[in-house]
């Protein structure tokens, strides 16, 4: 699949996965390949800096918590302002799948 194709989805897709559960890097980039049948197999320079953006702008928060004398893991949660802007990000990325598929039906509209 062309990578152009996921590169502007990737952030909201994050995003809802920190809606259903907080988690660490390696988890999201596991839990995208399992869903996705591995179309989005994320590496690690691709997620941090992703992450970094988000933490950045508000939309995810960060936090260490270690098991048993673990070295603590940094896990990821969404924020209000996250939550707010994976609203906005499903309904463009809705009304994108709906212009997409009406050009690609010929104009029809779609129910």
């Amino acid at each position: 699949m062309d990578k152009a194709l996921l590169s502007g989805s990737t952030a909201m897709l994050l995003l809802k996965l920190l809606e259903e559960q907080d988690m660490y890097g390696y988890q999201m980039i596991e839990t995208l390949a399992q869903r996705s049948d591995h179309t989005f197999d994320l590496k690690a320079g691709t997620l941090y800096p992703l992450l970094h953006t988000l933490e950045e702008r508000g939309d995810i928060e960060a936090y260490l918590e270690g098991q048993g004398g673990t070295r603590p893991r940094r896990y990821y949660r969404l924020t209000p302002v996250g939550r707010g802007r994976l609203q906005e990000k499903e309904q463009e990325w809705r009304q994108y799948v709906t212009a997409v598929e009406r050009v690609l039906k010929g104009g029809e509209c779609l129910a």
